[in-house]
């Protein structure tokens, strides 16, 4: 387990913040935010800072080599050598119970499942670092002669953990000269705290209210299963855009421009407009790394969906080794496919077409939540009202008890609350008075919220 929450917002950020700045030398400054980001990870993952040390060193050697040996022979073999000891990492460490289970189940034998952790963010540095080795040898990018810079974009602690997949290229000139202007300070910070707000007022209160619908305790209704996704799915998005508004925030406090990773997904028309907003930097991935590679849509009609199916199972295999996850992905695919080919014309009714995307991404909330099969068929059942009642006592209590977290969920999903905000800042001589108190006080409230809580894990740590 990293740092907790009190322990990282009032001790190690502080202190990395005020380290970091006693000096303006770039290299200073690369070698505090490389050491405090290996500290931060290796407090939570002792043993797997070596990985991730061996991981940045093989692939910063082969990139240096690829560079050195372009359009000579022997370079393409780098590139695989490089790109296949990523895959076999996180193959190895991530996928590998899951396989030896598989095939136990399939074939009817008993191999021995290996027990391996799973390293805390393998998922995002590894694309991270895959991004920079095709870069390399696309010649889209120049190389990187420093290993320190190299550790330092990889090992960064505000994306570290949990995104947003930040490429190489958005970063390289920041690793070699940036400052920190106040107003890119004030920016961050006020980034952050609403990142903080997202985590510990909405999400770790929506995830309560999911619990307690999903617990045993509770007579399962059609309508307490929907309302429980319903809060799932806020508790998702505001436990993931969340930590990626603090990533990015604090990025700005350090000198670098990360990527936007979410944009209102719940206002979307259509389930390929969901997926333009939601976690982008993963889609813009696969888009770029995988599927254009694959030909994309220039292609035959039976070759494009080819490309989707592959596009949207390691899209669901990238979040677990899980078979639900590879259905969720295949999910999508399919919804995709149809969508383009026999619905098209839907998002064109504008409240219809809102109604059957949210329909759709809860069914598949549902497919995401759920690691096994018979959960999620149960869970599709009651949904439907098959076998259970529509709803009951409790499912009443917990929506007239949650009612104002529902509507502050929802209100927060839209951009209105943002505009509102940005017009009230903007107000002559009141605008940086009511700016401080909204950030001031959405601090307090989280630092007291956080006070005596055991445990704030972000749900996408284990991803």
């Amino acid at each position: 387990m990293v740092f907790s929450s009190l322990t990282f917002i009032c001790v190690f950020l502080p202190a990395v913040l005020l380290l970091y700045n006693l000096s303006r030398n770039i290299t200073y400054r690369n070698v505090v935010l490389t050491a405090s980001s290996l500290v931060f990870y290796a407090w939570g993952e002792p043993s797997f800072i070596i990985l991730l040390i061996v991981a940045t060193v093989v692939n910063y050697v082969l990139a240096l080599f690829i560079d050195k040996r372009r359009d000579k022979s022997g370079y393409k073999l780098l590139f695989a050598l490089a790109v296949i000891f990523d895959i076999a990492m996180i193959g190895v460490f991530k996928y590998a119970a899951f396989v030896v289970g598989s095939l136990n189940t399939i074939l009817h034998v008993s191999f021995p499942v290996p027990e391996i952790g799973l390293p805390l963010g393998i998922s995002f540095y590894t694309f991270q670092i895959l991004t920079y080795v095709v870069d390399v040898y696309k010649g889209s990018t120049a190389v990187q002669k420093s290993y320190l810079k190299f550790l330092c974009f990889v090992s960064m602690f505000p994306q570290l953990i949990a995104g947003p997949i930040v490429r190489y290229s958005e970063v390289a000139s920041a690793l070699d000269s940036r400052t920190v202007r106040m107003k890119d300070f004030a920016d961050g910070a006020v980034q952050f705290t609403f990142g903080l707000s997202k985590k510990v007022l909405l999400a770790n209160t929506a995830g309560e209210a999911k619990d307690l619908l999903f617990s045993a305790a509770t007579n399962p209704t059609a309508g307490s299963t929907w309302l429980g996704m319903i809060f799932y799915g806020f508790q998702l998005f505001f436990d993931f855009s969340g930590y990626s508004d603090m990533a990015i925030g604090m990025g700005k406090m350090l000198g670098f421009k990360f990527p936007q990773n979410f944009n209102y997904p719940y206002i979307s028309r259509s389930v390929s407009e969901f997926w333009r907003r939601w976690h982008m930097t993963l889609g813009s991935f696969f888009r770029d790394y995988v599927y254009i590679p694959l030909g994309g849509n220039r292609c035959s009609k039976g070759r494009w969906i080819i490309n989707t199916m592959i596009v949207w199972m390691l899209t669901g295999l990238w979040h677990g080794a899980y078979w639900n996850y590879v259905f969720w992905g295949l999910y999508y695919g399919i919804l995709l496919m149809l969508e383009k080919l026999v619905f098209s014309r839907v998002k064109e009714i504008p409240v219809l077409s809102h109604v059957i995307t949210l329909f759709f991404v809860m069914i598949g909330w549902v497919l995401f939540y759920f690691n096994n099969t018979s959960d999620i068929l149960l869970c599709l059942t009651r949904m439907f009202g098959i076998g259970v009642s529509l709803y009951d006592i409790t499912t009443t209590s917990v929506l007239c008890s949650n009612f104002w977290l529902l509507a502050a969920c929802v209100f927060v999903s839209i951009p209105l609350p943002y505009r509102i905000y940005e017009y009230a800042i903007s107000l002559k001589y009141v605008g940086v008075a009511i700016e401080a108190a909204i950030m001031v006080g959405l601090f307090v409230i989280c630092i007291a919220s956080l006070t005596g809580a055991t445990s704030n894990p972000f749900l996408y740590f284990r991803f």
